[in-house]
C-alpha cells in the first residue's frame, strides 16, 4: 500500500482548484492507497463546514460530498 500526501493550497477564489487534493485523495483511498491531505495558506479555511459547502468547482462533485466520503474513511485533514 502507497501512503500519499496531497497538499491544498486554493481556497472559494478557484473552487475547481481548491477541490483537487480532496478528489485526488479519494481517488487514492478507492485505490486502495493510504492518504491524507494538509491545507495551507488560503485552502486552510476550507476545513469549516460552512465554507466548504459554498466550494462547487466545474466539473467535480461538490467539496461537502467529497468532505463526507473522506471523513467516512477517517482520512486525516490537517491544517
Amino acid at each position: 500500500m502507497t501512503k500519499l500526501l496531497y497538499i491544498g493550497t486554493h481556497g472559494t477564489d478557484d473552487a475547481t482548484k481548491a477541490t483537487f487534493p480532496f478528489l485526488m485523495a479519494k481517488g487514492a483511498l478507492d485505490a486502495g492507497h493510504e492518504a491524507g491531505i494538509i491545507l495551507m495558506g488560503e485552502a486552510a479555511p476550507l476545513i469549516k463546514d460552512d465554507i466548504a459547502a459554498q466550494v462547487h468547482g466545474i466539473g467535480v462533485p461538490p467539496l461537502t460530498e467529497i468532505l463526507d466520503e473522506l471523513n467516512s474513511k477517517g482520512i486525516r485533514i490537517t491544517v
